[in-house]
């Protein structure tokens, strides 16, 4: 279990840890207000519960100093490689580090567990390309009009990785 990580560059203390059963309805509320419903890109309670008792997978908080879950993050850790499967941060706490301590604490997840390579899949003009970019993840993978809005329009999938 990796120890929850205090941040000092936000204003609140803010730290890491490993989510719990409770925490779900926030996990929730999260992911329905950070995921731009247009993509369909949320994924449903029942998905979450289902991948969390695979092995490797882990569920991350990020939590304010007054114990609000500002954010999360899935992700999975198997042999030589790690994948975040999905983060979000709740709108009203962005712009303020929360996205970035999350991808570092997936970084020391995956890389505490042996992976060499991380990666994950964003839709093509995503904003968080730019937090992802500055983590030291490249551009690896497109998988052309992989998403579809409810508008019609189609988006690319991009794989971006991080080489250890």
């Amino acid at each position: 279990m990796i120890e929850p990580t205090p941040l000092s560059s936000l204003a609140d203390a803010l730290a890491i840890r490993d989510a719990g059963s409770d925490d779900m309805d926030a996990v929730m509320a999260i992911m329905a207000d950070a995921f731009e419903p247009t993509y369909g890109e949320a994924w449903t309670r029942s998905q979450c519960a289902g991948i969390l008792p695979m092995a490797g997978v882990s569920l991350r908080l990020a939590v304010s100093g007054d114990g609000t879950v500002t954010g999360f993050a899935l992700m999975r850790a198997i042999v030589d490689e790690a994948e975040l499967l999905l983060i979000a941060v709740d709108p009203a706490a962005q712009q303020r580090g929360v996205g970035a301590a999350l991808i570092d604490d997936f970084i020391l997840f995956a890389t505490s567990r042996g992976a060499r390579r991380l990666h994950l899949e964003v839709r093509d003009g995503n904003s968080a390309i730019l937090l992802y970019e500055r983590a030291g993840f490249s551009l690896v993978g497109r998988r052309p009009d992989y998403y579809r809005g409810s508008d019609g329009r189609k988006r690319d999938a991009l794989t971006l990785a991080l080489e250890r």
